[in-house]
């Protein structure tokens, strides 16, 4: 028997499914990070051909965080954000980054006005 032409694929190749979910802005950023390290299922997978399907559980490292997701169902496109966003089911969301140390702030002083650098150099040569 041969497949209905209009139902959905049963597998999908993961650097296709990645990059239609929007992780990655390129398919080949996608093949790159499942390359580098992937787990489907627990099980680490280097080939960007892998297949997989609803249910799957990916765990990845996406900009220093790990991402842990399952896959809800397969897409047919790259579609918008809200559309990319149904094709998963986020199960550990990515935590806030912790905060950093202020910067020291800019006192608004500038550059010295030329009356202020006139006095500079008289403090200066009052010194030597």
């Amino acid at each position: 028997m041969a497949a209905d032409p209009d139902s959905p694929p049963l597998k999908l190749r993961i650097d296709k499914w990645l990059w239609q979910a929007r992780f990655f802005k390129t398919r080949s950023l996608a093949a790159k990070a499942v390359s580098g390290g992937l787990r489907v299922n627990g099980t680490s997978v280097s080939k960007p051909a892998f297949a997989v399907g609803p249910g799957d559980v990916l765990t990845f490292t996406q900009a220093r965080a790990v991402r842990v997701i399952r896959i809800a169902v397969l897409g047919d496109r790259r579609g918008p954000a809200p559309e990319a966003q149904a094709l998963y089911e986020d199960l550990a969301p990515p935590q806030a980054d912790p905060p950093q140390a202020q910067a020291p702030r800019y006192d608004g002083g500038g550059r010295p006005t030329k009356r202020d650098r006139r006095m500079l150099d008289r403090s200066r040569d009052v010194l030597e």
